[in-house]
């Protein structure tokens, strides 16, 4: 049987960037990935930001992730030729409420470190963004857009180049641990099956962590691991509105952790709008369009140039949360699972937003956590 050193599984943009950072000349490392390609799942199916890390609790990993991930990513892209744009964002007020409600934000973000935040007044809004109605908003320089599929593609070739095997079209379906590791055994696409041990097994399967978690073995309801499906659709803007915003413009924050229906433009110079977000309990990518008056009504007071007629369907992606609505915000869950009986085997659950920004920075604590097991 043949025996690896380092087992990733789910080939989206976390597993890319652990694998990128972990595959060295004296390793043997295989990237697995039920589907045909990388990134078929959340991972090209989200807005593209790179985040500042402004909204998130003080203290938590997704946090610490976002900063550090927000630099490297902007490094990384300078340094590979990856599109990316630092457009800046707004995060407007439309009222007093909401002016109080920035403040709180601001204070957050600073607490995160994130250090070039700063509030400025509706005369200045104004001549960052003529078509914006606020009376004030919170600037964020830093926040960017970029290339997701050229980021993912760079990890993966800077994984292969330094030995890393990634493979396509393979679904893990068994996991059985072992002295010094755990057997994986694999269906292929066209219907056969292998198995092969390693040392060291992660689990970034995104949408599927949770039931990889338990095929290992671990409880996933009294660990906290259960996954819940949360889609976010998006509208794009048509009748040349697109060109009426040049920045992220947010809203206030409607509740803690939640950043609510904003703009997204692209590389493209075009413009979406949304997410707007619900549980769901299947897996499905389309649009349902009697949700474009929720869309239209969460942004006409701050984006009064935009028509109900200007949106149109255009894409959803699903977030693997770890909290059902009414639930607290709830951390990213990176684990080496040695206290539950499992030496080697390191999870990965709730990577949702934003975990594109922060997966340089996932990448380098993984390195971390496999040096101290390997």
């Amino acid at each position: 049987m043949e025996k690896v050193d380092i087992t990733i599984i789910g080939a989206g943009v976390v597993g890319l960037a652990i694998a990128s950072r972990v595959a060295k000349k004296d390793r043997d490392v295989i990237l697995i990935e039920r589907h045909g390609s990388f990134g078929e799942e959340g991972s090209s199916r989200n807005s593209e930001v790179i985040h500042s890390g402004i909204y998130y609790s003080p203290g938590f990993l997704k946090s610490k992730l976002c900063v550090e991930g927000n630099r490297l990513l902007y490094q990384i892209c300078k340094e590979n030729d990856i599109p990316c744009k630092s457009i800046g964002k707004l995060i407007v007020a439309t009222n007093e409420q909401e002016v109080r409600g920035l403040e709180e934000l601001l204070e957050n973000g600073r607490k995160n470190k994130v250090m070039d935040l700063r509030m400025i007044s509706s005369k200045e809004v104004r001549k960052l963004e003529p078509y914006v109605n606020a009376n004030a908003a919170i600037f964020c320089p830093s926040t960017g857009i970029i290339d997701t599929h050229r980021l993912m593609k760079y990890f993966e070739t800077t994984a292969k180049d330094n030995n890393g095997m990634v493979v396509y079209g393979c679904e893990v379906k068994t996991i059985e641990k072992i002295p010094h590791g755990y057997r994986i055994g694999v269906q292929e696409a066209d219907g056969g099956a292998f198995s092969f041990s390693t040392r060291v097994l992660i689990n970034s399967a995104g949408l599927e962590s949770a039931n990889i978690a338990a095929l290992a073995g671990i409880n996933i309801d009294e660990a906290g691991y259960h996954i819940y499906y949360y889609k976010g659709e998006y509208f794009r803007v048509s009748g040349g509105k697109h060109k009426f915003a040049q920045r992220l413009i947010y809203p206030s924050p409607p509740q803690p952790g939640y950043a609510g229906v904003h703009t997204v433009p692209d590389l493209h110079g075009m413009m979406k709008i949304g997410p707007y977000n619900y549980f769901v309990e299947d897996i499905d990518y389309s649009v349902d369009e009697s949700h474009k008056g929720l869309v239209y009504e969460a942004v006409k007071t701050f984006l009064p140039f935009i028509e109900f007629q200007d949106l149109e369907p255009d894409m959803s992606g699903i977030q693997p949360k770890i909290q059902k609505l009414g639930d607290p915000e709830k951390d990213f869950i990176i684990v080496h699972e040695e206290g539950r009986g499992f030496p080697g085997f390191i999870n990965l659950i709730g990577i949702e937003s934003p975990g594109l920004t922060s997966s340089p920075a996932i990448a380098n604590l993984i390195e971390n956590m496999i040096e101290r097991i390997i």
